[in-house]
C-alpha cells in the first residue's frame, strides 16, 4: 500500500472519529437561516472568462501538465490556482473530447492519478487545490505558495470578514476558473463538461454547479447542504455562536443556492457517512431543479482514492451524458400500499438484481444498522417489496449488469 493511501485512510479515520463527539447532536433542532435569499456572492460575468495560465514545469507528474491560473483577490492582494490537467491519449488532430473539473475534499488537494483516472476514460480532466496549495516534495504535505488564497475548510471563524476573504467565495471562485480554463484548450468540447466532487468538494459542488450554468452534469460524493441541521460541523457552528451560525449557513450553505440548479445530477452517499447524513442528503436533492439520479449504498467508505473518485456509477453517468452512452436504470414511482413498497423504473442496461435496503434503528443515522434482502422484479420494471412492519427508513437499490447500484428515495416512518 503506498504512502499516500495510508494517508487518505489516516485522514478519513480521523475525520470520522469527529463523528464521536456529534453523534448526540442528532436531536438538536436545526439552527435557523434564511434559505435561498442569499444574493449572489460571485461575478459570474468575470468568472466565466478565462483566466491568465502559467505553465508549472517545475512540477512534474505522469501523463500530465501543471499550471498556474489566476484567481480572485483575497485581503487586497491577487491570488493564483495550482492545477494539474491532462488530455486523453489518441485524439485526432482537430478532434474534441468531454471533459471533468474535479474537485478534491478535506485534507486534499489537486491529485495527478485522479486526472489520469479520467484522461483513460477519454476525458480532458482538471484538478484544482482549493486551499492556497501546491505540490511539495512529501507527497503527503500540503505546503502552501505564496500566491494562495485562503487555507480550507469551512472556515467559519472568518464569517465576519468580508465575503470576498473567505474560503467557499475563494473555493467556488477557483472552480469556476478552472472550468473557464479548459475552455481555453482546443482538445475540449465546451458544450460536454461536467464536474464531481468528494465530501467537502461535493459541498463545492453543489453550489458551483448551481451558479455556473455551463456544467452539463454534476456528481457530488457525499457533500450537501443543510449543515445546520445535524452534521458533523455543528459543534463548530455551537462554538462561533447561533448569529455568526446563521450568517455562514446563509452565505455558504449549498442550500441557498441549489434551487438554481438545473443541471443533471447524481447524488451518491452512503447510508452511514459520518459527515453528511441521509435526511440532509435527501434535503439537497429534493432542493436542486435538475434531474437526478441516486445511488446510496449500504456502509459506503468515505475518502478519496477508489471510495469517491472511483464508483462506476459516475463514469456510466457521464458517459450517458457527454458521450451519449446508454442512460442510467432510473427510478419512475414509488409508493406504499399497506405495508408493500410498490415502484416502477426504466432500464436500458440490464438489471441483474434488486434489493430493500432498511434500517429497524432511530437516532443518530450513522449509527444505524442496515439490512439487505433481495426481492423480484419484472421484465417491465414493476416491483412490490414487503416491507419490515418496524422498518424505520426503507429505500431500493438496482443494481445492473455492471455491478453498478442505482436507488430510490428513501422513505421515513414515523420520526426517524
Amino acid at each position: 500500500m503506498s504512502v499516500k493511501i495510508v494517508h487518505r485512510l489516516m485522514l478519513t479515520l480521523l475525520l470520522g472519529a469527529l463523528f464521536v463527539s456529534t453523534a448526540t447532536a442528532q436531536n438538536t433542532p436545526p439552527l435557523k437561516r434564511t434559505v435561498g435569499r442569499t444574493a449572489m456572492p460571485w461575478k459570474m460575468k468575470e468568472l466565466v472568462k478565462p483566466p491568465k495560465s502559467y505553465p508549472a514545469p517545475e512540477y512534474q507528474a505522469q501523463g500530465v501538465h501543471a499550471v498556474f491560473y489566476d484567481g480572485v483577490a483575497w485581503r487586497g492582494k491577487p491570488t493564483r490556482v495550482f492545477a494539474w490537467y491532462g488530455v486523453p491519449e489518441g485524439l485526432k488532430p482537430g478532434e474534441k473530447a468531454p471533459a471533468m473539473v474535479l474537485v478534491h475534499g478535506g485534507g486534499g488537494t489537486a491529485f495527478a492519478e485522479w486526472v489520469r483516472l479520467w484522461t483513460k476514460r477519454g476525458y480532458v480532466a482538471i484538478a484544482m487545490d482549493t486551499c492556497g496549495v501546491a505540490p511539495g516534495a512529501d507527497p503527503n504535505a500540503r505546503p502552501r505558495h505564496s500566491n494562495g488564497g485562503p487555507p480550507g475548510w469551512g472556515d467559519f471563524d472568518s464569517v465576519d470578514a468580508p465575503m470576498t476573504d473567505q474560503w467557499t467565495y475563494h473555493a467556488v471562485s477557483a472552480i469556476i476558473l478552472g472550468h473557464s480554463f479548459l475552455y481555453t484548450l482546443p482538445e475540449v468540447d465546451t458544450k460536454r463538461i461536467g464536474i464531481t466532487g468528494i465530501s467537502w468538494g461535493g459541498y463545492l459542488t453543489c453550489i458551483a454547479a448551481s451558479v455556473d450554468t455551463r456544467f452539463r452534469l454534476a456528481v457530488p460524493v457525499y457533500g450537501c447542504g443543510f449543515l445546520g441541521d445535524n452534521s458533523v460541523w455543528l459543534p463548530e457552528f455551537t462554538r462561533i455562536g447561533v448569529e455568526r451560525a446563521a450568517r455562514w449557513l446563509e452565505l455558504w450553505d449549498p442550500s441557498s443556492y441549489l434551487a438554481k440548479a438545473k443541471t443533471p445530477f447524481l447524488w451518491v452517499n452512503g447510508t452511514n457517512d459520518f459527515a453528511y447524513p441521509m435526511d440532509s442528503w435527501q434535503k439537497s436533492y429534493r432542493r436542486a431543479k435538475g434531474r437526478r439520479l441516486l445511488s446510496l449504498q449500504i456502509r459506503m467508505p468515505h475518502g478519496h482514492g477508489g471510495a469517491g473518485e472511483n464508483p462506476e456509477e459516475i463514469h456510466a453517468f457521464a458517459d450517458a451524458l457527454l458521450k451519449h452512452g446508454k442512460p442510467a436504470p432510473r427510478f419512475l414511482s414509488q409508493e406504499m400500499s399497506g405495508d408493500i413498497l410498490i415502484a416502477s423504473f426504466d432500464a436500458k442496461i440490464p438489471i441483474v438484481r434488486a434489493a430493500l435496503c432498511f434500517t429497524r434503528d432511530r437516532g443518530a443515522w450513522q449509527q444505524r444498522h442496515w439490512e439487505s434482502v433481495a426481492i423480484e422484479f419484472t421484465s417491465t420494471g414493476a416491483i412490490a417489496a414487503p416491507v419490515p412492519a418496524d422498518a424505520t427508513v426503507f429505500y431500493l437499490n438496482l443494481i445492473d449488469s455492471e455491478g453498478r447500484t442505482w436507488s430510490s428515495e428513501h422513505i421515513a416512518r414515523g420520526d426517524p
